[in-house]
Parts: structure tokens; C-alpha cells; sequence
């Protein structure tokens, strides 16, 4: 029986404490639970997909800065594999947690908004080099995952560029354009949650 190793041991130890002491109700009961790394040189291939995994549930804990350094150094290690299975996913994660970073629109997460001084009508504060920096690690995941023939992956990574212009108020057009050509290459499935995403953002585009 070949060795295993905690995921754990795979990231820096002032990451992987965060996970553990800080549950939450939303995310796994525990996002630390080992999972299996052979000693047999796959446990550096797989290591991008398992960080992009513990950045995800930073992500949905909004514990930003924490998902940055891992996507960050799954791509590293992507680069030095070459093994980019995961990479769309990875490209993808990282435009979201550059959005959630600094608090633009365009993420799927609710926005902390200000107050204009005149108005009481709340609105946005853009950062334009964040809201860049997004779009094109969106742009990449979409590029990625079309070389890759990933559709299920191509439709996540046009839905959230969908959603960046869609709340900048450019290029919807185009971003329908985009988010129906890869709906419609589907033709069964329509059950699942990102089919039903994609078809509500399109009635919205």
C-alpha cells in the first residue's frame, strides 16, 4: 500500500490553521480532512487541484487573502508540471477572489456599498484595476478551458466574466453572445446548478 499524506502538510502551516479554527456552517465540516497524496510523484501533479479546492472554501468564507496565496501557488506548480487540468478552475478562482478582495461588483458575492454625499442612493465604488485584473484571469480561464475541451469549465469561467460586465454595463452583448454559444453546446443536463445559472443570467443579459 502506497504512503498517503494530509493535504495540510502540502500547504504553509500559517494557511491551512485557518481552515480548521474557523468553521463555518456553509462550507465542509471540516476543509482540512486529509485527502489521499501517493509518494509516487502524483501527489505534485495532483497538488494544484487539492489547493484549488482549500481556495474555493476560502472563497465562500471570504477569507480572501488566504485563497489568493493558494490559487497563487497552485498556478505556480501548474507551471512547473505543466499538468493543467485544473487550470480554468484556478484562473477562475483567482478573478473572483480579486473581485471579493476588493469589494467590486461582478462577483457573485453581496457587495459592501457607500453612500454618495448628495444621494442616499447607495452605489458602487469601481476599482478599475481589480475589475482588469479579473477579467483577465476570467478571459484566461475561458481560453484555458476551450484548448482543454472543458465545456462544463468554459461555462463557469463565461459566466463570471458574464457577470463583470454585466455589472460595469459594457459589453452585455457580447457577453450573451458568449454565454449562449457555450449554454447551447449542452443538450442534456439541465438540472444541474450551472446549467440553471447560465439560463437565469441569460433572461438578465
Amino acid at each position: 500500500m502506497r504512503p498517503i499524506f494530509r493535504i495540510t502538510r502540502l500547504v504553509r502551516p500559517r494557511i491551512a490553521p485557518t481552515l480548521i479554527d474557523r468553521p463555518s456552517r456553509r462550507g465542509p465540516p471540516n476543509a482540512a480532512e486529509p485527502y489521499p497524496m501517493t509518494s509516487d510523484g502524483n501527489g505534485e501533479l495532483m497538488k494544484p487541484w487539492f489547493l484549488g479546492l482549500m481556495a474555493d472554501v476560502c472563497r465562500k468564507r471570504r477569507q480572501t487573502d488566504e485563497g489568493l496565496t493558494l490559487v497563487n501557488e497552485a498556478l505556480e506548480v501548474v507551471g512547473k508540471t505543466g499538468e493543467s487540468f485544473c487550470e480554468p478552475e484556478l484562473r477562475r478562482f483567482k478573478g473572483e477572489l480579486t473581485l471579493q478582495k476588493f469589494q467590486v461588483s461582478g462577483s457573485k458575492f453581496r457587495i459592501a456599498t457607500r453612500r454618495s454625499r448628495k444621494s442616499n442612493t447607495p452605489h458602487r465604488a469601481p476599482n478599475t484595476q481589480a475589475e482588469a485584473e479579473a477579467k483577465e484571469c476570467f478571459l484566461k480561464a475561458v481560453e484555458t478551458a476551450r484548448r482543454q475541451s472543458a465545456k462544463s469549465l468554459e461555462l463557469r469561467a463565461v459566466m463570471s466574466l458574464s457577470r463583470l460586465w454585466q455589472q460595469q454595463g459594457k459589453k452585455k452583448k457580447k457577453a450573451r453572445q458568449m454565454l449562449a454559444e457555450i449554454y447551447g453546446w449542452f443538450i442534456e443536463g439541465f438540472d444541474i446548478k450551472d446549467l440553471q445559472e447560465a439560463k437565469a443570467l441569460l433572461e438578465e443579459l
